[in-house]
This record gives structure tokens, sequence and C-alpha cells, in this order.
């Protein structure tokens, strides 16, 4: 069976090109209603103009679907609160919301001012929670709504010169664990692409010979997934591009008890390291209070 948006109200941030443009695209050619976001600025964040934006609504229309141009910044309260809101005046709801916005100012630690990294922070980071924020009570009151962040192998694995991104993009991944536990009950359900795809952001780092594998097309169809109303999962995060897709997660290993009651020494420390760090039973924790009970299931008195 077809999946489709029919009657479903999407917002789709930093979507005048890249990865947004292609989900916007797509969830409008199967029948979802639009709100194109993009600040219309400079790959730093800089500057802002209406145009990109508004080219994507037109492609939408032309096609026969219906869609509305905004231009806040995600990156404040007052910005986000507006982009969720052309939703609720255009189109009287908001059911799905992708958190793809995104802007980069790469520099090796030493040269990185705060200003450069708060200028990245507010926008993957702070521009996520503060739209998601924006549209959680209105998808809590409606008992429906799927949300997807947007991280990057430089935050799950790391990257050179990209310590303020890195951190931001892990950081969407926290918001996203916290969220899962909220939204069960409301039917909400959050999850996290992390995009392998050649765009603005991209295009200078990406060698002429990986660059026709990595089409944005090839990330959109998991994202799509995570918006249909059939998706039932939540708090996965998904790796995706050039046609491969696989799940990415925390996992703890089995973990050793040290010191029988007493506090150890760095010495037990150092002669125990290879028991402490052996991943071959490391396993996921679906929460904080998992992994907890996993830890003193261990150190209980036997």
């Amino acid at each position: 069976m077809t999946i489709r948006y029919d009657n479903r109200v999407a917002v789709v941030t930093g979507a005048g090109a890249g990865l947004g443009r292609n989900h916007a695209l797509f969830l409008a050619s199967r029948g979802a209603k639009i709100v194109v976001n993009d600040l219309g600025g400079a790959i730093d964040g800089s500057g802002g103009s209406t145009t990109a934006a508004e080219k994507v609504v037109e492609e939408i229309k032309a096609a026969g679907g219906e869609a509305v141009a905004n231009t806040d910044s995600v990156a404040t309260p007052e910005g986000a609160a507006g982009i969720i809101q052309s939703a609720i005046d255009n189109f009287g709801k908001i059911d799905i919301l992708i958190n793809n916005a995104g802007n980069l100012r790469d520099k090796s630690f030493s040269k990185l001012t705060p200003a450069d990294f708060d200028a990245v922070v507010d926008v993957h980071l702070s521009g996520s929670a503060y739209t998601t924020l924006a549209a959680w009570n209105h998808m809590k009151d409606a008992n429906y709504g799927r949300i997807v962040m947007t991280t990057s192998a430089a935050g799950l694995f790391g990257n050179f010169g990209q310590g303020n991104y890195a951190a931001a993009k892990l950081a969407v991944v926290g918001l996203m664990n916290a969220l899962k536990q909220e939204g069960t009950k409301y039917n909400i359900n959050v999850n996290t692409v992390a995009p392998m795809a050649l765009t603005r952001m991209t295009e200078d780092i990406m060698s002429d010979k990986i660059k026709p594998l990595v089409k944005p097309e090839f990330v959109t169809p998991v994202v799509a997934w995570f918006c249909a109303e059939e998706n039932t999962v939540s708090g996965d995060v998904v790796e995706a591009g050039a046609g491969y897709y696989g799940k990415v997660q925390i996992v703890e290993a089995k973990g050793t008890v040290l010191g029988g009651g007493e506090i150890p020494t760095p010495e037990e420390i150092q002669a125990n390291y290879d028991k402490i760090t052996d991943m071959s039973e490391a396993q996921p924790f679906h929460s904080a209070n998992d992994a907890m009970r996993h830890i003193f299931r261990s150190v209980k008195p036997r």
C-alpha cells in the first residue's frame, strides 16, 4: 500500500535547497501541505532572502500541491514559533516537523571563536529544540506527531575541524532520546536521520568521484518513512545515503565490578581496562533508568 500524507501538514526547515527541498517536494507529491521554511542565507548563516523558499513553493504548486513560504530563523524562539504558526495560520494544524536547517563555520578548535561555536549550535541544536517546542503542544492536543531530527556522522563519530558542528549534531540525538520518552503516550514519534548527501554544506568537502553517488534523493525515503502515520518507531537514528541505510545506536559494555565494595585505585582501573572496554557483549538501553538498573544489578550483593 502506498504511503501517503493526505490531510497532513508538514513543516520542513531549511527547505530552500538540498535535502530540505527534496523532503518538501516528496511529501507534497504524496499529499502533504507544506510550510517551506528557509532563511535564504549563506552557508555560515549570514544574510537572508525570500527567494529560496518561494521558489520551492512555486515548484510544489506547479505540481498540484499546496505550500506556503516562511523565512523566519529557527535560531530564535520567536522565529521558531513563527514557523510553526505559519502552519497553524495557513493550514490549521501541524502534524509533521522535519528539523533540517543548518549552517557551517568549520575551523580547527584552536581557531574557533565563541561566536563561531554559538552560531552553529544556535541553528542545529537550539533551532531544532525551539521549533519542536513550538509544535509540541499542538501535537499533544491532537494526539499525533511525527518529528525528524537531523544529525551527522561528524557528531556520531567525530570529524576534524567541526567541533561546533559535531557538538550540536550529537546533542540533537540527546534531545530525541528525551522526547521519545515524553512523546509515546501522545502518539508523537521522534527519530533522527544522519544524511550522506551532496548539498551546499558538503559540496566543498566531497570528492568529484563521490558526488554523483550522494544525491539528496537517497536520504528522503527514510525521512518520509519516519513521517508516515504507519511508522510506530521512535528513538531511532538511521544513517542514509547513496542507497545505504543503517541504524546507529549508543551501546554500553557489559562492564565489570571492581573494589569489592571499596573504592578501586587507578592501578586497578589500569589493570582491568580491557574488561571495562570489552564491547563483545555490549547492549543498547531504551532509557537512562534502564542503564542504571543494569549497573545496579551488577553491583548488588550476591
